[in-house]
């Protein structure tokens, strides 16, 4: 039986991430790179597809787990009839190349320990050749290599890596995994005391950095830590989520591959790191972006590898039976060659707000906007897939209209307060030709609200970042009452729904569970319209479904309290950060002051 989402915390090295179990075992890893295939893929299959388990052989009757404070060093304390150990794990950001160092120490009383390493390559596809050399053991497979490092002595029973082995009060056994490519040398061996005490100083340091000091200082630097764990330090690139084809519903088909760098979402969370003071992350987020859609604009992508790749192509992986059975299991994404226009807006949008926060820019980047403008001036009006990425028929979503009068509204403020130069009367005309567009033709008078698409009677949560953007402002009566609609209409037990997947809007079968960033918007609207305490409600109740170590996912069922989704979701984490500053209005640098109205 798959275990709960719930029960996973994270661990990275801000090139790739592990997915630990509350008992032990590390069931997701891909190395070297977050899209790579996996090592260990028992998250979507069964333990033959590949985990390393870590746990005592008797019965746990309880176990307590937490991160260290202000890092991605986590602690698990399980206790059974025999005693108490503690497990350790992290992988060390300061190397080139991954590393999962794991610690069992013993707490209280002694402790039988068995240790089950099943390395699978290629998503539990490849069985590896397995040798002992110095110091180690070796497995190799294609392309990738693991070496294993450890004092324990280990065997081999059925394709599986195997140690028995005591602990006591005050031991600390070791164990190093190092990934390799199979044509290269041997890596060196790390210690692994140091790799774990550089590993914590390491997060401290950057942690120290944050601005926020409100009362929810602690939700903010571990969304933050999730945020940075989820960045590709070589690049810049930030990918969407840790994991692929964690299901939407349990058992259902909307099942995707989150490992890429969203543009959307990626901007998202260059808005968090630049309230909370981390400069350097968006500055290296928008060089990769400077970097990723050079070329022809009208190939701009919605989303890119973690280094700039555009070939995205998706399959199924027929050998996983999926997780709690959802299948298929799918790599790579489909939603790379769909049409949204909305992008345009939030690419735009960003790279004039990182001026505003004076992150110094050149005339390149300029240059950019203004060819992505160019391209969306001749194509605001097309139908397209929009934010959640249909797959049905292209429509005239409202939201994606929003977010191109955003794209015109920052070149024309571009140019009028940053004196750069650009077509500012054909810009001003677009902008006001599409709000005026969306006013007329978006909003249904009967409803008293902004409806998901033209002609359509429809709801939609994303119509919650109208305020957001500038497009309305949060007292416009159309705003407030769109937002009690969406109340109305898309609220489940306190949470928000994106719209409802039985109107066959996108193409799939219906079914999922509230969607987390929504929820987050929807207490945004409360908090700026005066509904302050309704807006605190929202948000405690969001806070109170992160699991223990602190981590959403993308999505979550409140009727059998389970998170649904790839996990953990930058989206939910950014969504988190933000209504914290909105609710903190002590805060210098809260979204309200962010993004001003402009009608």
């Amino acid at each position: 039986m798959s275990r709960p989402i719930e029960d996973y915390a994270l661990i990275g090295d801000t090139r790739t991430v592990g997915l630990v179990s509350k008992y032990g075992s590390i069931d997701w890893l891909c190395v070297p790179r977050f899209d790579s295939g996996a090592c260990f893929a028992a998250l979507l299959g069964e333990p033959r597809h590949g985990r390393w388990s870590l746990a005592p052989d008797g019965e746990p009757i309880e176990v307590k787990r937490r991160y260290r404070e202000g890092t991605l060093v986590l602690e698990t304390d399980i206790t059974t009839s025999d005693g108490t150990i503690r497990i350790i794990d992290c992988m060390p950001p300061d190397e080139d190349i991954p590393n999962v160092v794991r610690i069992v120490e013993g707490i209280e009383g002694k402790v039988r320990m068995r240790m089950e390493l099943i390395m699978r390559f290629d998503y539990g596809w490849i069985v590896p050749w397995v040798r002992r050399v110095d110091h180690g053991l070796y497995a190799v497979g294609g392309p990738d290599a693991l070496v294993l490092h450890t004092p324990v002595a280990t065997h081999g029973e059925n394709l599986t890596t195997v140690a028995h082995f005591d602990v006591s009060p005050g031991q600390k056994i070791p164990f190093v995994m190092t990934w390799v490519p199979s044509n290269g040398p041997l890596p060196e061996v790390i210690d692994p005391f140091v790799a774990v005490a550089n590993a914590e100083k390491w997060w401290r340091d950057w942690a120290c950095s944050c601005s926020y000091q409100g009362e929810w200082r602690e939700a903010i630097m571990r969304s933050l830590i999730t945020l940075k764990a989820l960045t590709f330090t070589p690049t810049g690139g930030i990918v969407a989520a840790a994991t692929t084809s964690l299901p939407e519903k349990l058992a259902g088909e909307r099942n995707w591959d989150y490992r890429f760098g969203w543009l959307r979402d990626a901007t998202f969370t260059l808005y968090a790191l630049l309230m909370s003071g981390y400069r350097d992350e968006a500055r290296a987020w928008r060089d990769w972006l400077l970097r990723a859609v050079a070329g022809d604009p009208s190939q701009l992508q919605v989303m890119y590898g973690v280094a700039g790749e555009r070939r995205l192509t998706e399959l199924t992986l027929p050998w996983l039976p999926g997780y709690a059975g959802s299948q298929p299991v799918r790599v790579g994404n489909a939603a790379v060659s769909q049409l949204q226009l909305d992008i345009y807006g939030e690419v735009i949008d960003v790279l004039y707000q990182a001026r505003r926060a004076g992150l110094s820019s050149d005339m390149h980047t300029w240059r950019v906007e203004t060819k992505l403008l160019e391209f969306l001036e001749n194509h605001w009006r097309e139908p397209d897939e929009g934010i959640w990425e249909v797959r049905g028929p292209r429509q005239h979503f409202t939201h994606s209209k929003i977010m191109a009068w955003a794209a015109f509204d920052r070149a024309v403020k571009s140019v009028e307060t940053m004196k750069l130069e650009g077509p500012l009367t054909r810009w001003r005309e677009i902008r006001d030709a599409i709000h005026e567009e969306v006013c007329a033709r978006a909003y249904d008078p009967g409803k008293r609200a902004f409806v998901q698409a033209y002609g359509s009677t429809k709801l939609d949560a994303a119509l919650l970042v109208m305020p957001q953007v500038g497009f309305l402002p949060y007292d416009d009566p159309r705003v407030i009452s769109t937002a009690e609609a969406i109340e109305r209409e898309l609220v489940r037990e306190g949470f928000v729904l994106r719209y409802h997947t039985d109107e066959a809007v996108d193409g799939l079968p219906e079914g999922e569970g509230v969607f987390l960033l929504c929820t987050f918007w929807l207490a945004d609207i409360f908090a700026m319209t005066g509904r302050r305490d309704e807006a605190r409600d929202m948000f405690e109740r969001l806070l109170a479904i992160r699991n223990d170590v602190g981590l959403l996912s993308e999505q979550y069922d409140p009727y059998t309290s389970r998170l649904l989704g790839n996990f953990p979701q930058a989206f939910s984490h950014v969504g988190l950060i933000n209504t914290a500053y909105n609710l903190s209005p002590d805060q210098p640098t809260h979204p309200a002051a962010h993004r001003k109205n402009s009608r």
